[in-house]
């Protein structure tokens, strides 16, 4: 990178604190027949503190999931490096990935769907050792997840998934994963499609987990409120891009780009005085674009009220406008030289 180069990567801050998963200009790509190409993740970078987590949220369609999967390469992306304790993921041979991927481990969305109905508790845990080659602690290790999330290894192991609700069939799921010590956990939508009342308990249960086997995790939802309780950092992307990362509470509770400012209004609050207003939502104009055609430049131009001729010119790439704080944004909520309401933060409050 060069002097007058922007620096677009969302960094750790401090520098000291080990960064353990490093995402540098993540793209994927899907192609659609007729000369289309679906562009569902577009330069995504990112960095992963050791032991914090870090929430990824956005609208449905904005990319979050694929790139979690990406990070997993599921598939490989089409282009951009995933960097785990250095080594490139997408760089790596079958084998090599292979080696690295008991320590990068996923949660997925569905939590029935993703068990096979055919197997028993104890032999969807367990087998993962077995692929590892350590059949021989399997007596040992799948009691103890089991038991860590929860769920009576005597009273579950023999029993198969369709005899357990969602919350039960998320808990063997969180089980699956931890059973191979991982570093990163990468959880997709994990509570989306779990009631209310379960939804907590697997939230309380993740941080549990968290602080026994000391994991990382990248948290992806669209729920705004789950995210904002249990990530430290959050990034929040739009069409495929990151337009704003910093501390969670930072985030919604000042944002500093506009697409950030519309999320946050749509969170429920008891503190009326501190919430934006709710109308917000309603006065964002036009419809999400479709990620085939992507707008040039910013992407949510055609949305914001804020947006000018430069906006559709020219790409905003993240820069920092305060402590923490990153913003691809040309018009921040937030003066990057004072750190505080900007100009165009009145603007903000009519027009969006």
């Amino acid at each position: 990178m060069t002097a007058t180069e922007p620096d677009t990567r969302a960094v750790a801050e401090p520098a000291q604190e080990e960064v353990v998963l490093q995402i540098d200009d993540l793209v994927v790509e899907f192609p659609v027949g007729g000369g289309r190409t679906v562009h569902a993740v577009s330069g995504v970078s990112l960095d992963v503190r050791r032991g914090e987590t870090l929430g990824l949220v956005g609208e449905s369609g904005c990319g979050k999931s694929t790139t979690g999967r990406a990070i997993m390469q599921l598939p490989r992306p089409t282009s951009g490096s995933v960097r785990f304790h250095g080594h490139d993921l997408a760089t790596l041979s079958a084998a090599g990935l292979r080696e690295v991927r008991p320590k990068l481990q996923m949660i997925f969305q569905d939590p029935i769907s993703s068990l096979n109905p055919r197997r028993r508790i104890t032999d969807i845990v367990g087998d993962p050792l077995a692929v590892w080659g350590r059949g021989d602690e399997r007596e040992r290790l799948v009691p103890e997840v089991l038991e860590a999330v929860g769920l009576d290894p005597d009273q579950v192991g023999d029993r198969r998934p369709h005899q357990f609700s969602g919350g039960q069939c998320q808990r063997v799921s969180i089980a699956r994963a931890l059973v191979l010590e991982p570093e990163v956990l990468i959880c997709d939508e994990p509570v989306s499609a779990l009631d209310v009342s379960v939804q907590a308990q697997i939230l309380n249960l993740l941080e549990d987990m968290k602080a026994r086997y000391g994991l990382t995790l990248v948290f992806i939802a669209h729920d705004l409120g789950v995210v904002r309780n249990i990530s430290d950092r959050v990034a929040v992307m739009y069409l495929g891009r990151i337009c704003e990362i910093g501390e969670a509470t930072t985030v919604f509770d000042r944002p500093a780009h506009p697409y950030t400012r519309l999320l946050a209004s749509s969170i429920p609050s008891l503190d009326t005085a501190a919430q934006v207003d709710p109308t917000e939502a309603d006065r964002a104009g036009g419809e999400i674009p479709s990620p085939l055609d992507p707008p040039s430049g910013c992407r949510f131009r055609t949305r914001c009220p804020l947006a000018t001729e430069r906006c559709a010119a020219e790409e905003p790439q993240l820069r920092e406008v305060r402590p923490g704080t990153r913003v691809a944004c040309h018009h921040p909520l937030v003066d990057p030289d004072t750190g505080a309401a900007s100009a165009v933060a009145s603007s903000a409050e009519k027009g969006l």
